[in-house]
């Protein structure tokens, strides 16, 4: 007799052919196999239903807000469609039941003094004076100064840094491109600064990690983010914005709006200018950049000319 698959070796088999097809499932695999393992906990054989599902997305939901609701909703639902040509009576809400799964919140805009301060206490960290403050230091000004996305930054190699030519080269980013990113001169001098100072503790080697803690690997994600908490309460960092904490992606708002401001300023003819920087920030649609700026009450104008025609349709890419 033929035995049910449980539902993990299921979540299991999509994530494997969605990868194959070349989907980054990395955050989405997360819950897709929580809810797996909640619904062989529970004993669940046979088809997915609708039960299940709300039962999973209310009751693990960290959070008690349709909001987030409909988000978890919303990752289980190509994996009910994957199940849906294997099993016709899958189940699964048809509806916005809990209401959209995306919003806007309002990112904070540093001032140039806050990221003075974030900077100056990334170089106050321990030791003092060693690899450790000069990496942070040296990590978020760069994202700062140019927009990388964090994960962009941690993977830079010494060969992606092209000193001589002030360009960086950002490998297989989030939507598996490559694009090329120059920097001012500016910028060019605190990374000679930042390489000075790594030299004292790794070789340079092409393949080898531009950023580097004393253990001679690049940080950690994670270790990004616990260093930042520390910083940005050192720095006495407040929110202005719709999140609970400033972040490290809030650099990246930043650049965005301040070179949009910039522009107005000097008159560019901005959606020109906007297209231009929708591919130096590595976004898949222009229509992501003119996102960012819905964010900021003063270039509300600006996202609003191009923007507002499809504002509701489509989903933006970070």
């Amino acid at each position: 007799m033929k035995q049910n698959p449980t539902m993990l070796s299921q979540a299991m088999a999509y994530v494997a052919e969605r990868q194959l097809l070349g989907f980054d499932l990395t955050i989405a695999a997360t819950q897709l196999y929580s809810f797996a393992r909640f619904a062989d906990k529970m004993g669940h054989i046979g088809s997915l239903t609708t039960k299940l599902v709300i039962d999973w997305t209310k009751g693990q939901s960290r959070k008690e807000v349709p909001f987030s609701w409909a988000r978890r909703l919303e990752v289980l639902r190509p994996f009910a469609k994957y199940l849906s040509r294997l099993d016709p009576n899958t189940e699964f809400p048809e509806t916005l039941i809990f209401g959209k799964a995306h919003r806007r919140i309002t990112p904070h805009i540093y001032t140039n003094d806050e990221i003075i301060d974030l900077l100056a206490a990334a170089n106050r960290l321990e030791p003092v004076g060693t690899l450790r403050p000069a990496t942070y230091e040296t990590l978020f000004g760069l994202i700062a100064a140019t927009g990388l996305r964090i994960s962009e930054a941690l993977k830079l190699c010494l060969g992606d840094v092209d000193m001589a030519g002030h360009c960086l080269t950002i490998r297989m980013t989030k939507f598996k491109k490559s694009r090329y990113v120059p920097f001012h001169a500016t910028v060019a001098g605190e990374l000679k600064r930042y390489l000075a100072i790594r030299d004292r503790y790794a070789t340079r080697d092409a393949t080898a990690s531009f950023f580097l803690v004393a253990s001679g690997k690049s940080p950690s994600m994670r270790q990004v983010h616990w260093v930042f908490q520390r910083l940005r309460q050192d720095a006495g960092l407040i929110p202005r914005g719709g999140h609970n904490a400033v972040r490290i992606h809030d650099l990246r708002h930043t650049f965005i709006c301040r070179r949009v401001q910039s522009w107005q300023i000097d008159g560019a003819d901005i959606d020109n200018a906007i297209a231009a920087l929708s591919t130096y920030v590595g976004h898949v649609k222009i229509s992501d950049t003119y996102w960012y700026l819905t964010g900021t009450p003063d270039l509300m104008a600006v996202a609003g000319k191009q923007f507002e025609g499809f504002a509701t349709k489509e989903t933006p890419h970070e």
